[in-house]
């Protein structure tokens, strides 16, 4: 087998620093949500809406950061949102109001839009220097990251530590690892050109990036969309639907975080084999299978699996379809990057309040008929990683 030379194997030990670095520093976050509603004394319904106040600022800092990719380079950009991701951190701790908690989540969504944009668009730079893909693990280590936070944070809370401790102590790792990873990054400059980039003449008339990456943009919408439900309804599911206790249903989560975790990292194996295509087109079939039978079926064993399977469906989607917008035009990678990422995080925010408000409709289970329907048409236009293409008429030499 082919071996990838030394320096994008640092780059990619980088990237994933920053990838487990931002799901550590998003996951230390979530389990202090409950001490900083304290601490701040807001209800929930002012907590829902400065959680909005972050996603927006999320989305806002992916667009900044995307042209700025392109123009200041990955060995800026990366870093410097790590640092500003690792001080934005510590604001949430400190709160002490509803606005100054707004202003904090503001600084700290902002950041981790940023890096968010920024991470993806070096890892694609990553992997045109690797013989075959590794986007997926990126993402698998993400979650990683997160799990890992989960276990460290429920430790300092139940040991006393402060809020704000924690969080500057999480702020202050992402900031000196940030730091520490810089001169391992890599830029577009360093990486081959991808088969089809606009660098490469070749004899085809090609989709214009515009198009396709509004296309990309709205596939991620859909998965991401998917994955949103589960994140925050699988074990309300299993509560309310099948009756089973809390610490049953949140067994369903569990199904589902363990089963894509896996799924990512055995993605990046298969799509060297099937391609990318294949692992939207097929893994968006099993997620529509997997979420069916978690919503219809009547015993807790079965509906766990189906999450599973919703689960490994989805794993390896997303980490496709943003490898495909950094390679439609490596002038502009991280521009493109940013418009697929934002619309894909639009659909993680818009899925649970979709769901939401369906339930006062309809039973929960049947409003998983949303998902189930994007991930088909998710499935049925993945042939957007593998367009044809049309044949340039040649002149007629005399």
């Amino acid at each position: 087998m082919t071996t990838a030379p030394p320096r994008p194997r640092a780059a990619r030990f980088a990237t994933f620093m920053f990838f487990g670095l931002n799901g550590f520093g998003m996951g230390m976050w979530v389990v202090h949500i409950p001490n900083v509603e304290r601490a701040t004394g807001i209800s929930h319904s002012t907590l829902g809406a400065l959680l909005l106040v972050l996603g927006g600022a999320a989305f806002a800092g992916m667009q900044v950061a995307g042209p700025l990719v392109d123009r200041l380079g990955h060995r800026r950009l990366v870093p410097a949102a790590g640092i500003f991701l690792g001080l934005a951190l510590c604001g949430p701790g400190f709160a002490n109001s509803w606005w100054t908690l707004g202003l904090a989540l503001a600084l700290f969504g902002f950041g981790n839009g940023a890096i968010d944009v920024g991470m993806n668009a070096h890892a694609v730079v990553v992997e045109r220097a690797y013989p075959r893909p590794i986007m997926a693990a990126f993402h698998a280590m993400w979650s990683i990251g997160g799990a890992l936070a989960a276990v460290i944070g429920a430790a300092t809370l139940g040991a006393g530590v402060p809020t704000g401790v924690t969080l500057t102590c999480t702020g202050a790792l992402c900031l000196l690892l940030s730091l520490a990873s810089a001169r391992f990054l890599m830029e577009s400059s360093d990486a081959p050109e991808p088969a089809d980039s606009p660098e490469t003449p070749q004899p085809v008339r090609r989709r214009t990036p515009g198009k396709t990456v509004w296309l990309l943009g709205l596939l991620a919408l859909a998965l991401m969309l998917s994955e949103g439900v589960a994140n925050d309804w699988a074990a309300l599911h299993m509560e309310k639907v099948l009756g089973t206790s809390a610490s049953t249903a949140a067994l369903a989560y569990g199904a589902f975080a363990v089963a894509m975790t896996t799924g990512r990292f055995l993605t990046d194996r298969v799509a060297a084999w099937a391609g990318p295509a294949a692992i939207v087109r097929y893994g968006a079939t099993l997620a529509a299978l997997g979420l069916t039978t978690a919503a219809a079926a009547p015993w807790v064993p079965l509906s766990l699996v189906g999450w599973a399977l919703f689960g490994l469906g989805l794993s390896g989607g997303v980490p496709q379809l943003f490898t495909a917008a950094g390679n439609l035009d490596t002038r502009a990678s991280g521009a493109l990057m940013a418009r697929v990422v934002g619309l894909g995080y639009v659909g993680l925010l818009a899925g649970p309040a979709l769901i939401g408000g369906l339930t006062r409709w309809m039973p929960l289970n049947l409003t998983f008929a949303v998902p189930v329907v994007l991930c088909v048409l998710a499935a049925v236009f993945a042939g957007v990683l593998s367009p044809k293409p049309e044949p340039v008429e040649q002149p007629v030499c005399s």
